[in-house]
């Protein structure tokens, strides 16, 4: 199979043609082992966790436990990247010589820097993040700070941009939004004295689960002169319908209108472009494509329109106020230009140390190879998916449903398959016994996101073959 050639054909939005042993491991390992730069995988870069070590109930090692991998089938089949991704060995590595700066030289970290480290000194930490994230998003270092954590970062930005009159108070926000946004902005609102019900304009799906960049630009359209201020995902997590951001942007402005993004299911997964689409300010954590941690800090863009940080920030804190005169004491707030003058604590040198190892497997790649990549781990499952609906298909009923877009430039890695209702349980036990992990979202939905990093297309094949026994009743299930 050419790759180029595939790849190509899904970024105009259409669908290449598998051969008839697609579902076969041969085949699999063949794209795994070929040698177009263009599918080339970071696997060794991470630690995958062994099929021991997902069932080990002890951090103490046994036998089975300590021992690596001898080779894929000793791995467990890691798809839960949009979740939580995995370790990098590089991390570690950060994280010792993190460990080592602090017990040598202690507080001297913050403005020493060893010839043979991987860090910079704690006060420019953040700033070496902002650099490496530049290709994730589509940003000037300028325009981004690592800081705070997701929610933290979205409260900031709407105390920053949210500015409700009597007229325009209304946010707009899509239906079924992760909780921690529908919190922000309800909360915000009542900040601000101001009732949810009235103040919270929702976009509902109008083509099954799928809300199409038509009806959102309508929307606008009809509410342009109660608007204040319009919230979307990036990708929306429960369907992995990546919304089309440019567009939608430039009709927010067109209407001068204040347009946010939250990106924790984009940043790291897709290619983004936040300065050049205009793109008012943005949030996105950083443990998901871009594998820095459970929890690990946050990250935040801010356009460089917005850069006049004495009259934008929202929240003044020691850590906005620029570094140059930052240990004066003064009490005389001097902005960082840029977005690191939304700054307000002290960031944690740790979390950083995780973020910038993470950053540096990215260093080695560009987010447009890793997104071509992508799409084509993503069309090979949904060919296979495709597949093996058709052949448990009884009654005209297929077992299973993918609910994300069927047109590949409007997902990302993720796929969201929707199960039927008697399904879930003995599937996701069946996945749990091999040692597949991926993500599960009621009511119904199994999140298959193969993340181009680490997964291959022998992953998507191994699996399916899974899942697809884990479908089939009992009594035709192999023992």
């Amino acid at each position: 199979m050419d790759a180029t050639s595939a790849i190509n054909k899904l970024r105009q939005g259409q669908k290449p043609e598998f051969p008839s042993n697609a579902d076969t491991l041969d085949f699999a390992q063949s794209l795994d082992n070929s040698n177009e730069d263009i599918l080339k995988t970071f696997r060794k870069e991470f630690l995958v966790p062994t099929k021991a070590q997902v069932g080990r109930k002890t951090l103490a090692d046994d036998e089975k436990t300590a021992a690596s991998a001898s080779g894929p089938e000793d791995e467990s089949i890691y798809f839960c990247g949009n979740s939580l991704g995995l370790q990098p060995k590089a991390v570690g590595e950060h994280l010792n010589a993190y460990l080592k700066t602090w017990g040598s030289i202690a507080v001297g970290g913050h403005f020493t820097k060893f010839e043979d480290s991987p860090l910079t000194p704690y006060q420019d930490l953040a700033n070496l993040c902002s650099e490496r994230m530049c290709d994730i998003v589509g940003a000037k270092a300028s325009e981004i700070v690592a800081m705070n954590t997701l929610t933290i970062n979205l409260h900031l930005m709407l105390a920053a941009f949210y500015k409700p009159t009597d007229k325009k108070h209304k946010i707009m926000c899509e239906w079924r939004p992760f909780p921690s946004d529908w919190y922000v902005i309800e909360s915000q609102i009542e900040w601000h004295g101001r009732d949810p019900k009235t103040s919270m304009l929702t976009v509902a799906p109008d083509e099954g689960y799928i809300m199409t960049t038509a009806n959102i630009m309508r929307i606008i359209d009809e509410n342009v002169d109660e608007l204040a201020l319009i919230l979307l995902p990036g990708i929306q997590y429960y369907t992995g319908q990546l919304l089309d951001i440019p567009t939608i942007t430039a009709h927010a402005r067109k209407h001068n209108i204040t347009i946010g993004w939250d990106l924790a299911h984009a940043a790291g997964n897709v290619e983004l472009k936040l300065h050049d689409w205009d793109v008012d300010f943005a949030c996105w954590c950083t443990y998901k494509y871009m594998n820095s941690g459970a929890g690990a800090v946050a990250a935040a863009f801010v356009h460089e329109k917005h850069g006049d940080n004495g009259r934008n920030v929202g929240l003044k804190g020691w850590y906005g106020h620029d570094k140059s005169s930052r240990f004066l004491m003064d009490n005389n707030f001097k902005p960082t230009p840029g977005a690191q003058g939304f700054q307000v604590s002290n960031p944690s040198i740790v979390d950083l140390t995780c973020l910038a190892g993470s950053l540096s497997v990215f260093s080695k790649t560009k987010m447009a190879d890793l997104r071509s990549k992508s799409l084509l781990l993503t069309a090979y499952a949904e060919h296979l998916l495709a597949e093996i609906a058709s052949r448990n298909t009884k009654d005209g009923e297929a077992p299973i449903k993918i609910i994300s877009p069927s047109d590949p430039r409007f997902r990302g890695a993720q796929l969201s398959v929707l199960l039927q209702e008697d399904l879930m349980e003995d599937v996701s036990a069946a996945l749990e016994k091999n040692s597949v992990i991926c993500d599960k979202r009621k009511p119904g939905i199994i999140r298959v996101a193969p993340a181009p990093l680490y997964n291959t297309f022998s992953d998507v094949c191994r699996f399916m073959q899974i899942f697809e026994q884990a479908l089939k009743p009992k009594s035709d299930a192999q023992p």
